[in-house]
């Protein structure tokens, strides 16, 4: 067969399979913080089953151990540093008003 007359045949690529987040020796426990803060955003938030590459019972383990920790204070339920330094910027530009008085 000739190439030009050749039906379109997708390339073989070869691709490395990623490994999967969680081992089959880990446990999904409230408990178990370093395994927890891989799924947790830097604002705190929760990372959603296409991000993780979790299975869907992995990510239900998951997100219920992470609202377990955050109920007994293990984890917070936010994690805004920006919140913060507004306040505290505020804090200071009161003070100076009240000094130029």
């Amino acid at each position: 067969m000739d190439k030009s007359k050749r039906p379109f045949i997708k390339s073989k690529r070869s691709f490395r399979r990623r490994l999967p987040p969680i081992q089959s020796g880990d446990r999904i426990d409230y408990r178990n913080m370093s395994l927890i803060s891989r799924f947790i955003s830097e604002q705190g938030k929760i990372l959603s089953r296409r991000v993780n590459r979790l299975t869907l019972k992995q990510q239900r383990l998951i997100t219920s151990a992470i609202k377990q920790a955050r109920i007994l204070s293990l984890l917070p339920f936010l994690n805004n540093e920006k919140q913060f330094e507004r306040t505290e910027s505020t804090t200071r530009t009161a003070s100076f008003r009240t000094k130029n008085k």
